[in-house]
């Protein structure tokens, strides 16, 4: 049985987006239409569906459109299998919002008084201090303890 292919409208009233939105995400890249219509009409897979949804998720979390292209771009040559390709941008995903994190609190914490850090460090759980230590020097910026 043939994919089913949607037209722009019905891709845009599925994936709650504008027809224009769509257009311009076909514009930058981050989308493909997968054929023509006898029409002319561009038709959109199910995985065109998909992809759009995690455009719009990635967004609400604040990333760029082309943070979101560079990271599906990094993505699609990493796996065709959408289960690891998935798993793999969620973990990619995460890891760059831990690190903005850190980034945002690091001149904090370099302001805090020794006494001041110790009873924050006291409050956090072995494991959350473990992965802010992790980051820390992923991003070489020494010891948080």
């Amino acid at each position: 049985m043939a994919e089913q292919l949607l037209k722009i409208g019905e891709l845009s009233k599925q994936a709650e987006v504008s027809s224009r939105t769509i257009d311009y995400y076909t514009k930058l890249g981050l989308i493909q239409p997968e054929a023509r219509s006898e029409g002319n009409y561009r038709l959109y897979s199910r995985e065109t569906l998909e992809r759009l949804q995690r455009i719009e998720q990635l967004k609400k979390e604040k990333y760029t459109l082309d943070e979101i292209k560079q990271a599906l771009d990094s993505w699609t040559k990493v796996s065709s299998v959408s289960h690891v390709t998935q798993r793999l941008s969620d973990l990619q995903l995460h890891l760059t919002q831990l690190e903005r994190e850190v980034k945002e609190l690091e001149p904090v914490i370099q302001n805090l008084k020794p006494k001041q850090a110790n009873q924050a460090v006291k409050r956090l759980i072995p494991q959350t201090a473990a992965c802010i230590e992790a980051l820390m020097l992923i991003l070489n910026k020494g010891n948080f303890m």
